[in-house]
């Protein structure tokens, strides 16, 4: 039976991730620089793409959209903690709450599927090079990004009404620094059958399947590079594709981490490890991996920086905003 408080509408309590010490306060500020260089970093990422021509591809389109939901996952998680942690205030409205629950868990589940429909342009790149641009346009781009979107948004949807929908009690106060479903659901009283079992099947569709596609397409790739019989050409198809099998490995391994542990050996602090690592340090080394390992991406920067164009994209935006 539902015991406690059954008022669902009241706010939560975030618990923070910092105290008053000064070693939290140093650690907080390490935070917020990393939390902004970030949002600097993908924000870059965006203009570049959007203001150089020879990234008008569908590869840096996919990556464009990548930088987005990095951009997506930090801004909706990060500013609230540090909103929290500077005003002295935990209080979160169940509203926000709710809202800040379906943003980082869509960013985060499209991120998810778009990593796994990348692994599908680095196959045609190295596997069929000569016709990349019949089988990888620009058609085929916009579709992957409408649907790890459209996926992403329709599993945190689910997620966010199933959640929302059970009554609360007890003292409602969430050990993590923002409303990560995990800390959430222990505060539900009653019976969650239902919705583990929803999160079971949201983590086949949007986490091991990714993983078994993202497999699949890299196992093709060994098999044609060991048939290349140049050096140059296996450095090249490896070059080729160590910038996202890197990003790959990061993201999949901080949700696996995350999402996959079992309840019994999880505690609020590897919790709150692990979602510092995904919500901050991982959107942090996304663009920097594709920028410092990508001679396009160092070459459109250096235009850029000459000409100022991203004085000018920033006017434009301005202007539509």
């Amino acid at each position: 039976m539902w015991q406690g408080n059954h008022t669902s509408l009241e706010d939560f309590i975030l618990e923070g991730l910092f105290d008053d010490s000064l070693t939290h306060l140093f650690l907080f500020s390490l935070t917020m620089m990393v939390f902004f260089i970030a949002v600097s970093a993908n924000t870059l990422i965006l203009l570049l793409i959007c203001a150089d021509s020879r990234l008008h591809t569908p590869m840096y389109f996919l990556l464009s959209q990548l930088s987005l939901m990095d951009l997506m996952h930090v801004s909706v998680t990060i500013p609230k903690m540090a909103t929290n942690y500077l005003s002295g205030k935990k209080s979160i409205s169940f509203v926000s709450c709710a809202i800040q629950h379906f943003l980082y868990l869509s960013a985060g589940s499209s991120e998810c599927l778009l990593l796994a429909l990348m692994s599908y342009d680095r196959y045609v790149a190295i596997c069929h090079p000569l016709r990349y641009t019949v089988l990888m346009n620009r058609q085929l781009a916009m579709m992957m990004a409408v649907m790890s979107w459209f996926g992403g948004s329709m599993n945190s949807l689910i997620h966010t009404a199933i959640l929302m929908h059970f009554p609360f009690c007890g003292s409602r106060k969430i050990h993590h620094f923002y409303c990560e479903f995990p800390a959430v659901v222990k505060l539900v009283c009653g019976d969650i059958t239902f919705y583990e079992n929803t999160v079971y099947i949201s983590t086949i569709i949007v986490l091991l399947f990714p993983i078994l596609l993202v497999s699949t397409s890299y196992a093709f790739i060994l098999y044609s590079v060991i048939q290349m019989r140049s050096a140059g050409s296996k450095r090249n198809a490896f070059a080729t594709c160590s910038s996202h099998l890197t990003v790959v490995f990061l993201w999949y391994g901080a949700s696996i981490f995350s999402y996959m542990r079992p309840s019994a050996q999880r505690t609020p602090l590897q919790d709150k490890v692990g979602s510092v690592f995904y919500s901050v340090i991982t959107p942090t080394l996304n663009p920097l991996i594709y920028s410092l390992r990508n001679k396009d991406v160092a070459k459109a920067l250096k235009k850029v920086l000459r000409r100022g164009i991203v004085i000018q994209c920033l006017q434009k935006l301005y202007e539509l905003w």
